[in-house]
């Protein structure tokens, strides 16, 4: 299961070395029979003023074959992916898959919450899994301005004169 925290750092862009990191990261994945990291699907985090979006990349995937859920300040958003149904439909409809490059394998994607996010809603649109949530700050925990005064006193004014 991978365990990621709300992050600004962009993934890799350059193709020559995430290409290694894939290979490298099969190749731990065999050896330790965990699921490869480049397995977890891809994902963006947004703010929108006081609106936050975590979108996740999830093709081909039906709303019935998602789950999202939020446990201790754990967000969860599980695929798994429902195989039966698919193999039904192919085999009645005379379908052979001569390539899938676009694999539909069951994935887990875990981010910890702090205590103030509250998930609003959750939609699915052309493969993008759209969370909307808010990060509630309440008003005693907000910066206050605190007035500066000034305290009068008494005015004195002393003359001078010249002799």
């Amino acid at each position: 299961m991978a365990y990621r925290s709300f992050s600004l750092i962009p993934a890799f862009s350059n193709h020559l070395l995430s290409d290694r990191f894939n290979q490298i990261d099969n190749l731990f994945s065999r050896l330790t029979g965990e699921s490869p990291v480049a397995d977890t699907p891809a994902y963006n985090l947004l703010q929108k003023g006081e609106l936050h979006e975590l979108t996740v990349s999830v093709p081909c995937y039906a709303q019935d074959e998602l789950d999202v859920s939020v446990l201790n300040n754990q967000l969860t958003v599980r695929g798994k992916p429902n195989v039966e149904k698919t193999d039904e439909v192919e085999e009645k409809e005379g379908i052979k898959w001569l390539h899938q490059g676009i694999r539909k394998s069951e994935f887990s994607l875990s981010f910890t919450l702090e205590h103030r996010v509250v998930i609003q809603q959750a939609n699915l649109a052309n493969g993008l899994l759209k969370l909307h949530f808010t990060y509630d700050i309440p008003e005693q925990e907000k910066p206050q301005k605190i007035a500066i005064g000034v305290q009068n006193e008494s005015v004195r004014v002393l003359e001078h004169n010249a002799a």
